[in-house]
This record gives structure tokens, sequence and C-alpha cells, in this order.
């Protein structure tokens, strides 16, 4: 008998005290555009650049829902749960569905870094990944230079595993205000569920509510 197993992961929004994680939407366009443009983003992604209407029209229509329908992960637009104006994007990728074990990127708009969202955000996906989707493995890859992405690995309670080195194109800006590409390594770091319980309460004792309110 062959063993079926779920490739998938279910079409979902995941409410936060501060958040709403949920399936892009045409009304995100705009504001999707805007924040892909970021320098930080220009710098640590490999987003196009600059980022058109168009490439904001591909990812919402077609790329972000295909992640999930064909199996490589989920794609979360972040959303303040008071102005549902959208303040970042969660992108499961790489899901190895044998090993229960996924890659998560994360970006932060420009108008809503400092607030905590990151960490918040990525703290209910690991949560949502572990508790109802069983999995064993979340892997998160910061450029060596990237110290806000770095942050975010260590408040959600990452445990760095070590560095791959020159496997990243990361891209900084020159003298006239154009882009160049530099390499740089990555450093990987990893959260299994026995992490979480201690990330969980030191959110708890910072202010933060419980992340157990799924939609």
């Amino acid at each position: 008998m062959e063993l079926r197993m779920t490739t998938t992961f279910p079409d979902i929004s995941i409410s936060t005290e501060r958040l709403v994680l949920r399936p892009y939407e045409e009304s995100d366009i705009p504001a999707h555009t805007e924040m892909m443009n970021d320098e930080m983003v220009v710098a640590w992604t490999s987003v196009p650049h600059p980022y058109t209407t168009a490439d904001a029209e591909e990812w919402v229509r077609r790329i972000a829902p295909s992640e999930r329908t064909e199996g490589r992960g989920v794609v979360l637009a972040v959303t303040e749960f008071l102005t549902q104006r959208l303040v970042g994007t969660i992108h499961l990728r790489n899901t190895n569905w044998r090993t229960r074990a996924t890659e998560v990127a994360y970006v932060t708009a420009p108008w809503a870094r400092g607030e905590g969202y990151a960490t918040e955000s990525v703290l209910a996906v690991a949560q949502w990944l572990f508790r109802d989707q069983r999995f064993e493995r979340l892997e998160l890859r910061t450029a060596a230079d990237n110290t806000a992405s770095q942050q975010v690995a260590q408040k959600i309670g990452c445990i760095s595993e070590g560095v791959l080195r020159n496997a990243w194109i990361a891209r900084t800006q020159t003298e006239d205000g154009g882009w160049t590409d530099i390499r740089t390594d990555l450093i990987v770091w990893s959260l299994l569920p026995e992490d979480l319980e201690g990330a969980a309460d030191q959110f708890t004792d910072a202010g933060y509510s419980s992340f157990t309110d799924w939609n």
C-alpha cells in the first residue's frame, strides 16, 4: 500500500495580536511594488530591480499562488490588523515534505521597520508550522552583513549552524546611484520545535500575546 502524504500547505490566514498574515490580493500590488524597490530589499534579495508593477502583478497572480499549489511552500502578505496596510511578506520555500523541513524568507516594508513585525510574523508562522503542520525544521539563511535579518533569527530562538561560503550575491549601491553585484557568505540558522518553547515565553514576557488564535 502506498502511503500518501500531504504535499501542499493549506490556504490559510494566521492572526497575531497586531498582524494578519494572509494570501496576497490584487489590492496589494501598489504597496508590494513600493516595498520591493526599497534599498534594503534591493541590497539583500534577488528581486528584479527596478521592481515594476508588472513584476508585482506576476508575483500576486501567478508566482505566489503557485508556490502553494505546486507544493514548494507558501507566500503570505503581512498586514497590520488595525490599518490593513501591507507591512511585509513571508515566504516558506524549498519545502521537503518527507523530512518536514522548509526555509523561511521575509521582507519588512520600510514604513513598518522597528516595530518587531518580522519577528512577530516569523514566530507565528513557525508555531503554525510546528503545531498544525507537524514540521520538524525551519531553516533561515541570512547574508553575512544583513544584521537586521540576523537579529530576527536570534530573537525567535534560531541556532546558528554555520556559514555557506561565497554562496549568495548581494547588491551594493555605486557612487552614481546604480547597483552592482557582490558575492557574500550566507549564515544558516535553524529552528526546531523544542527551540520555540523558550522563544514563546520570552515574547509573552515582552508583552506580546500568545499566537494561538489561528483562523
